[in-house]
């Protein structure tokens, strides 16, 4: 029997890549693939987000149960797009991504992929623990982490 292959995905967005946010483009560039706005949403499960590293990368933690729901941007992407998304968070060598429930402003429940950080220092969970992300002048996000090394972020402070 032979296998049917994925031609889109929903995606769960909660940092650089939420509209209005550094790394947005990414969703609207027509060569990395399509990309569809869907909704706005909030985890089921409670996570740490966190603002880590001299980069102020926004980095959800895989320590579900703690921190807060955190509120995103649920995007359907085409499998182009989809690896585009990899390709930007280095999976699976830094981020690893798992399929959550996601619950909707329209108290929809959608299963979608989100991108979380397994391996960290444990240094990360004493930072604050945000519900939603937004890049600010009082921590920055730094674009030069995407030419850093994957292993240079986990032992920056």
């Amino acid at each position: 029997m032979a296998s049917k292959a994925v031609t889109s995905a929903l995606v769960f967005v909660y940092g650089t890549l939420k509209s209005g946010q550094p790394n947005h483009h990414w969703l609207t560039l027509p060569q990395n693939g399509k990309s569809t706005f869907l909704a706005k949403g909030k985890t089921s499960v409670k996570f740490p987000l966190v603002i880590g590293t001299r980069y102020n990368i926004p980095f959800l933690l895989d320590k579900p149960g703690q921190g807060n729901q955190i509120e995103g941007e649920i995007y359907e992407v085409d499998k182009d797009m989809f690896g585009k998304l990899d390709e930007l968070e280095e999976y699976p060598k830094y981020y690893d991504r798992e399929q959550q429930q996601i619950l909707t402003e329209n108290n929809e429940t959608l299963q979608c992929w989100l991108y979380l950080l397994r391996k960290f220092p444990d240094r990360l969970l004493d930072k604050p623990h945000l519900t939603s992300y937004n890049n600010s002048s009082e921590q920055p996000y730094n674009e030069n982490y995407l030419e850093s090394h994957p292993d240079d972020l986990l032992t920056d402070p």
